[in-house]
């Protein structure tokens, strides 16, 4: 990871032989701090190494500058996709395929492809190149990290609805922070440098209001440390097996496990996405699990069924284990659960409005988790106030 102009990837194999591509992801804090110039320098930086650079996409937001850096650059076309009667431009990722590339440059990670195309996210597109043994340099925003979907939606009260699982951004090589003051971004803004005039003012009322910036630029340099740290941490597995191995009567040290319990509730999006963050600082396993009890001869209600297997769904989409549980007391099958696994943390979501039943019923299951999993923390996670 890097915080300055990186160097460029490596691409010393034929593309024949080669394996996997590498990754690299520039992440920024807000639309404008130099993301897509950053993209485009460091290609024609690895252009003048003599590598085989193409541009895969690009979004030129009208910017002069930006659309400067590409000159010179070959820039693969892209695919018309028609759309209820309107044509769309989006990334030809066959045609990147066929004609293979050592590096390719891929603007906008987060965007959403039209229905028609191959592959539903950009990021899935990347993917794909990253597979056929092509190197990927691409950006995004701090706001489109899965992980922090809810946070974003709190500190600027917009919910960001193309997101990139945080596994996938964890799989790059190399993390590098593009980063601007506030100060200079809002300049940028009034300027005109980031959209014309009379939308920079509309912005600035509301996404590019100072405090959101400077509270999304924190984000952003705390998840770049994190980055780092991850990366730190993984590349030393040698050294701790060989501790292990030179003290062999030292015990273990004690790994952390989390286990989410998934309901039909609304609010368990966000207690999975809490729960994925925490195993991601932690280091942690992490399981994502229901309960289909029998109890009365009755199991799910239909829409409750629907509820709990999008749940699972975006679970696994986060690289999260799901499981689904029988028994006729949830409380007692998600202790034994986690006693059986080792879990030591237990997150259960308090959902925002309930009728006085449902409340006692809800209260009345926690209180019997807590008092059942005394040796296991037990974690109750209410939503925020704000609705999306």
């Amino acid at each position: 990871m890097s915080s300055s102009t990186p160097t460029s990837a490596e691409s010393t194999k034929e593309p024949q032989t080669k394996s996997r591509g590498r990754l690299r992801v520039f992440l920024g804090y807000a639309p404008g701090v130099g993301k897509t110039f950053g993209l485009m320098e460091d290609a024609q930086h690895l252009k003048r190494l003599g590598k085989d650079v193409v541009i895969g996409y690009f979004e030129p937001h009208g910017r002069k500058d930006t659309i400067a850096k590409t000159a010179g650059l070959e820039m693969v076309p892209t695919r018309k996709i028609n759309y209820r009667d309107v044509a769309f431009q989006e990334m030809d990722t066959d045609a990147i395929i066929r004609r293979h590339p050592a590096i390719c440059v891929v603007d906008e990670l987060a965007h959403t492809n039209v229905p028609g195309s191959e592959r539903a996210k950009r990021w899935e597109d990347v993917q794909a190149l990253l597979d056929s043994g092509i190197d990927v340099i691409t950006n995004m925003n701090i706001q489109h990290l899965e992980s922090l979907n809810d946070h974003i939606f709190n500190i600027t009260g917009v919910r960001v609805r193309e997101t990139v699982p945080d596994w996938f951004v964890k799989s790059a090589d190399e993390v590098v922070m593009v980063d601007a003051t506030t100060g200079a971004l809002l300049n940028r803004l009034k300027r005109g440098d980031i959209y014309a005039l009379e939308k920079a003012q509309q912005a600035m009322e509301n996404f590019f209001k100072e405090s959101t910036l400077a509270a999304l630029r924190e984000l952003a340099l705390r998840q770049t440390a994190h980055e780092l740290e991850f990366r730190e941490i993984a590349e030393k597995p040698k050294l701790a097996e060989g501790l292990s191995a030179a003290a062999p009567g030292r015990e273990k040290e004690v790994r952390d496990r989390i286990l989410i319990y998934v309901t039909a509730a609304p609010s368990t999006a966000v207690l999975i996405r809490r729960g994925r963050r925490m195993a991601d600082y932690l280091g942690a396993d992490c399981f994502a699990v229901c309960v289909s009890s029998h109890r009365g001869g009755r199991r799910w209600a239909n829409q409750d069924i629907e509820g709990i297997q999008k749940h699972l769904n975006f679970a696994r989409n986060l690289h999260i284990e799901s499981r689904t549980l029988e028994g006729d007391d949830p409380a007692e099958t998600i202790v034994d659960f986690a006693r059986r696994n080792q879990v030591t943390q237990i997150l259960v979501g308090r959902p925002k409005k309930r009728g006085f039943l449902s409340r006692f019923l809800f209260t009345d299951l926690v209180l019997r988790i807590v008092r059942k999993a005394k040796d296991i923390r037990v974690i109750i996670v209410a939503q925020r106030r704000r609705e999306s």
